[in-house]
């Protein structure tokens, strides 16, 4: 790793990927990957390098791509299940974005992805 703790970190979406990506003083730490089709989009898998996991990458990378999903307005589909937990933790602040017929299924906490 060449970052240090000022590293700036950055999310950006990159469409041909089909993935969101963290970058940490420009060098990929992790992504999360998508399936967008007629308005909607399903994040599909987040994946953090081990070397940079623990330090909340994971999170700040799915925060970032809920964001991109509430001002695109695209009905959200979760199904990483790392995108579940973040709702379910946090549903005054996501679950609006979850298409309508998933909602139940996202909070039902028996349920880990």
């Amino acid at each position: 790793m060449t970052d240090g703790p000022g590293a700036e970190v950055e999310v950006l979406d990159n469409p041909p990927e089909a993935r969101y990506e963290i970058r940490v003083g420009g060098e990929l730490a992790g992504f999360l990957t998508y399936r967008l089709r007629d308005g909607r989009i399903a994040l599909v898998h987040t994946e953090v390098d081990d070397a940079r996991s623990g330090h909340g990458l994971g999170s700040e990378l799915v925060r970032a791509a809920l964001e991109d999903v509430r001002e695109r307005r695209l009905a959200l589909e979760p199904i990483c299940p790392f995108v579940t937990a973040m709702i379910r933790r946090s549903p005054e602040l996501y679950l609006d974005l979850v298409a309508p017929g998933m909602r139940e299924r996202v909070m039902r906490s028996s349920e880990a992805g």
